[in-house]
C-alpha cells in the first residue's frame, strides 16, 4: 500500500483542479494536434509531430502522478488540529533570534509549499524540527546556510 500524503483542504482542491485541467481541456487540446501534425504527412520529419508527443507525454505522466497523490491523500482540516502543539496545518509564530525578526509559518504537504508566501513543507528542516514542540520552546535547525535558532511565539 502507498503511504498517505498529508494536504490541506485547499491543497487537495489544487490537485483536482490542474488533474481536472489536464483532463478536459489539455489532453484532448494535444491529441488533436497530433492528429493535425499527423495529417501533414511524413512523421519522420515532422517537429511539429514529435513535440506534441513529448507534450502528450509529459500530460500523461502528470496526470498519473496527480492520480496517485489524489488516492493517497490524507487531507487534514487545520481548524480540526490542536494548537497546544505543533503539528501539520499549524500557523506558527516564531522568532528567529539570529535575525531578530518575527516570522510566521504555515505547515503543508509538500505540493503546497511555497516559502515565499510563508508555506513550509513538512518535510522542511524547519518544520521537522517544529513538529511536537510548544509555545516558548527554542529549536535549533540546520539549513543549507547553516545553523538557525528560532522561538516560538504563538501556534495558531
Amino acid at each position: 500500500m502507498a503511504e498517505k500524503v498529508l494536504m490541506t483542504p485547499q491543497g487537495y482542491e489544487k490537485l483536482i483542479k490542474e488533474m481536472e485541467d489536464l483532463q478536459k481541456n489539455q489532453r484532448p487540446a494535444i491529441i488533436k494536434e497530433i492528429e493535425e501534425a499527423r495529417a501533414k504527412g511524413d512523421l519522420s520529419e515532422n517537429a511539429e509531430y514529435h513535440a506534441a508527443k513529448e507534450k502528450h507525454a509529459l500530460i500523461e505522466n502528470r496526470i498519473s502522478e496527480l492520480s496517485k497523490k489524489i488516492n493517497n491523500a490524507q487531507v487534514v482540516d487545520p481548524n480540526s488540529i490542536s494548537k497546544d502543539r505543533v503539528g501539520f496545518g499549524c500557523s506558527v509564530v516564531l522568532y528567529d533570534v539570529d535575525k531578530d525578526e518575527t516570522v510566521e509559518y504555515m505547515i503543508v504537504g509538500e505540493d503546497e509549499s511555497d516559502p515565499n508566501n510563508g508555506k513550509i513543507s513538512i518535510n522542511s528542516p524547519i518544520a521537522k524540527a517544529l513538529l511536537g514542540k510548544e509555545e516558548g520552546d527554542e529549536i535549533l535547525v540546520k539549513v543549507p546556510a547553516g545553523d538557525r535558532r528560532f522561538e516560538i511565539e504563538e501556534i495558531k
